[in-house]
C-alpha cells in the first residue's frame, strides 16, 4: 500500500478508524453464520497493522529529527 506514505496524519488516523470499524462489523457481525471469508479479516488486520507501523515510524523520526535539532 504505497497509498499509506503519501497521507498525512489526519487521513492515516481516519483511515485507521475506519479499518478498525470494519474489523468490528466483521467480527461482530456475521457471529452466528457459519461461512465467512476468512481472508476478508486478515486483509483488514493487516490493513491496520501497516497503518500503525507507519504512524510510529513517523513519530520516531519527528522525535529523533527534534533531539538533532537541539
Amino acid at each position: 500500500m504505497a497509498s499509506i506514505k503519501e497521507k498525512n496524519e489526519k487521513d492515516l488516523a481516519k483511515e485507521l478508524h475506519d479499518k478498525r470499524e470494519a474489523l468490528r462489523v466483521f467480527r461482530f457481525g456475521s457471529a452466528g453464520s457459519k461461512s465467512r471469508n476468512v481472508k476478508e479479516g486478515r486483509a483488514i488486520k493487516k490493513d491496520i497493522a501497516r497503518i500503525l507501523t507507519e504512524q510510529t515510524a513517523r513519530r520516531a523520526s519527528g522525535v529523533a529529527g527534534a533531539s538533532k535539532v537541539r
